[in-house]
């Protein structure tokens, strides 16, 4: 696709996006992800501490180059470039530019031909590289799902920029499931807020395109893990996990009262 915009749309050889992809079969969870965006799973574990609730648990990895192991296997990459990754406006950058290291799309930083092509250095800036600077290839995580898991929350890295992943499955944990990504949102932008000693209702007056001096886009998704296995010793766990609760997340009859009343049973 790139190849063929070239000519009338060289800017795509710069267009590029992380992605996270999840798949279940047979009780199997399947991460794979580009990028910085994550996926964190609340999971309740016996012998926790009661107040705590809920345990995160990361299932992915961040191509980030703020990451000092990421750092390190991108200069392992390239032994010869010494500017390869570069410290420029406050962070991290893989030749000053970029701060993932795997990515879809981004073909000018993987494939000589296009950020050597006379069309595309017209319209942007050369980049000498010897070698591509970033892979499109995913870092996969498997893993067996349990009793205990109660859910997986799919975000941007904007929201983790601003909610650890401990916080954003206490939120989920703590509230009902309607609106429960819309909450997130609202978690990280009141943090963001914060930082810049700003109040929430302010920084949404904020244009778009100006809001992303203050924070980058957040995208989250929150899938819950209803099972219907209720064996073993684990099975007050199972039920206190939320199988009884409504099972469509946008519904606007759902009793929340009631998922409240059995989600504080954790407590």
């Amino acid at each position: 696709m790139v190849k063929r915009s070239l000519p009338m749309k060289p800017q795509m050889a710069t267009v590029g996006s992380c992605c996270l992809v999840g798949a279940i079969s047979n009780d199997t969870l399947y991460v794979a992800n580009l990028g910085d965006s994550r996926a964190v799973l609340g999971s309740v574990v016996s012998g926790v501490d009661s107040n705590k609730g809920a345990v995160a648990e990361r299932l992915s990895t961040d191509h980030n180059v703020a990451v000092e192991e990421v750092r390190k296997e991108v200069k392992a990459l390239n032994p010869d470039d010494s500017q390869i990754v570069l410290y420029t406006r406050g962070v991290w950058r893989i030749k000053g530019i970029i701060q993932v290291s795997r990515s879809i799309g981004d073909v000018y930083l993987k494939k000589p031909e296009y950020y050597r092509d006379p069309i595309f250095q017209r319209h942007g800036n050369p980049i000498p590289l010897r070698r591509p600077a970033m892979t499109a290839e995913p870092s996969i995580i498997v893993r067996k799902l349990k009793p205990q898991d109660l859910f997986l929350i799919f975000a941007s890295d904007g929201l983790w920029e601003h909610l650890s992943d401990e916080t954003a499955v206490e939120i989920v944990l703590k509230h009902p499931r309607t609106g429960i990504a819309r909450r997130l949102v609202r978690a990280a932008l009141e943090e963001a807020a914060k930082k810049r000693e700003m109040r929430y209702g302010d920084i949404k007056k904020i244009a778009k395109g100006i809001r992303r001096h203050f924070h980058d886009d957040i995208s989250v998704i929150v899938v819950y893990l209803d099972q219907n296995k209720t064996s073993s010793s684990n099975s007050k766990l199972v039920k206190q996990g939320g199988i009884t609760a409504p099972p469509d997340i946008y519904s606007l009859h759902s009793d929340e009262a009631e998922q409240r009343r059995l989600l504080n049973v954790l407590y």
